[in-house]
């Protein structure tokens, strides 16, 4: 019962994160069930199974706060469903001890970027109102949809920076569309598991308890999208990810460190990731105090240019 609880409470952070954010919950859910020692295979089979009522609730509500652009939705979405159901087939395929550290590195290099990407930038803007073309949509949902089911996550890591990163979609609408879009991912994405490995270590329990915490938190996360600090979220999530997946693949076979070496790794990545925060903290004061200044500003400067105009 409380492995129950905690993986409520998991899939409830976890969404409000995604929701808030445009990514994570398949990343950070699959990084605690591997750290628990669940088959690759199998825990983004539960992962993915969850999300197809996540993915779905959170729509839903985007959709009703109006943060979804039904267009991109449709040119990322179903490319990222063929994607989706391609990385599952291939990851059934390979072997337990194969796919353990490899799982770890795409998700350490997801927690990388994630970490990186909104330490240094935060959300860009600029360009808005410029359609997304399908041409970069469709490669962009076939790559994220392939990473995603490898990697039990990435469909928002890969496919929220880069529609960002355009400027051409304002950030509550590409959240809101990346995850309304997660649906199609996550549901190619099963079917994909259930074609390889069948119902072969998926925990039902799990994935039903990860579902109800993800369900209670999507429409809380759709409304907190206008008014949460996606920077500071983006390096909270980042390091949290690199630690998990570091402590997993430093316990590997492939490294087998020491209880020494992996206390000095430890603290080296605590210490980068306070220090992210702290800079995310202070980017985003910097930025928020500077547009209150700049909105305070305007109405004082528009009589004069009314009173120029008129002279």
């Amino acid at each position: 019962m409380r492995s129950l609880v905690l993986l409520s409470i998991v899939g409830l952070g976890a969404q409000l994160v995604d929701g808030s954010l445009g990514m994570a919950y398949g990343v950070t859910s699959t990084t605690l069930l591997l750290a628990i020692g669940t088959n690759p295979a199998a825990a983004s089979a539960t992962v993915h199974l969850a999300e197809i009522g996540t993915t779905l609730v959170s729509g839903a509500a985007h959709w009703k706060f109006g943060n979804v652009d039904w267009k991109v939705v449709a040119k990322i979405g179903i490319p990222g469903a063929i994607g989706a159901f391609a990385g599952a087939t291939f990851l059934s395929s390979l072997s337990t001890e194969a796919a353990a550290p490899l799982m770890s590195m795409i998700l350490l290099a997801l927690g990388i970027y994630i970490l990186v990407r909104f330490t240094a930038s935060g959300l860009p803007k600029g360009n808005l109102g410029k359609p997304l073309r399908k041409r970069f949509l469709a490669p962009l949902g076939l790559v994220a949809g392939f990473v995603d089911s490898t990697g039990g996550g990435g469909w928002g890591p890969v496919g929220t920076p880069a529609i960002l990163a355009s400027g051409r979609l304002e950030p509550r609408k590409t959240i809101g569309s990346i995850d309304t879009s997660e649906f199609l991912v996550a549901v190619a994405a099963s079917l994909g598991f259930l074609v390889g490995i069948g119902s072969q270590g998926v925990n039902y329990t799990w994935a039903l308890a990860l579902l109800i915490g993800g369900m209670i938190a999507a429409p809380i996360a759709a409304w907190l999208v206008r008014h949460i600090p996606p920077r500071v979220l983006g390096s909270l999530v980042g390091g949290l990810i690199i630690i998990t997946n570091v402590r997993t693949l430093l316990k590997s076979d492939w490294l087998g460190a020491s209880g020494d070496v992996r206390s000095l790794v430890y603290v080296a990545l605590a210490a980068l990731w306070i220090a992210a925060v702290a800079y995310s903290v202070g980017q985003y004061r910097k930025e928020r105090d500077e547009e209150l200044r700049e909105a305070a500003e305007t109405p004082a400067d528009e009589p004069t240019e009314d009173a120029a105009a008129a002279v």
